[in-house]
């Protein structure tokens, strides 16, 4: 066998190495580009049914043409609806409609307004969330949200004292 000069082997060594790491590159862009293509040929086959759902989404509403009701299912259970948890009440469907669409119905159950109070959140989404205009539906929606959701008197034990002159203790 011939003596192969050191310097030989460990360029021959580097080669592989730069042959082994553009391999990798290679295929980490290979896979890159096929998970862009899956993604774009799953938007294209279900494009329609996402558009769809949108545009009955954001469509604006009205009298005329009030936010639409068909898609949201209103399955009760213990007076409350199965797939929000919202109270059942005229108007559900509507809170649903209007409000789920873009929030969990959790903001809902967390919080409790007055009537004025739910009014100026709604101001508030559309001002700074991007809410559409609720038209005619607008007066519905606070009624159900106002007879559901208002502020409730506090729980437990007693009523926290109030209307008490406190005084300090002296030794």
């Amino acid at each position: 066998m011939k003596n192969v000069p050191e310097n030989k082997i460990s360029n021959s060594t580097q080669e592989k190495e730069k042959l082994f790491n553009g391999l990798i590159k290679s295929v980490a862009g290979l896979v890159g580009v096929v998970i862009i293509l899956v993604g774009l040929v799953l938007s294209v086959l279900f494009q329609p049914e996402i558009s769809a759902r949108l545009n009955s989404l954001t469509s604006e509403t009205s009298e005329e043409n009030p936010a639409p009701l068909t898609d949201f299912s209103t399955e009760l259970v213990d007076g409350k609806d199965v797939e929000t948890g919202l109270l059942a009440g005229d108007g559900l469907e509507l809170v649903k409609a209007n409000c789920t669409a873009c929030h969990s119905s959790a903001l809902i159950l967390q919080n409790r307004f007055t009537r004025e109070g739910w009014h100026s959140k709604i101001e508030w989404m559309q001002e700074t969330q991007g809410l559409w205009d609720l038209g005619g539906n607008e007066a519905m929606i606070l009624d159900y949200l106002a007879a559901n959701y208002a502020p409730e008197a506090p729980k437990g034990r007693r009523v926290p004292l109030t209307g008490i002159e406190w005084y300090e203790l002296k030794d």
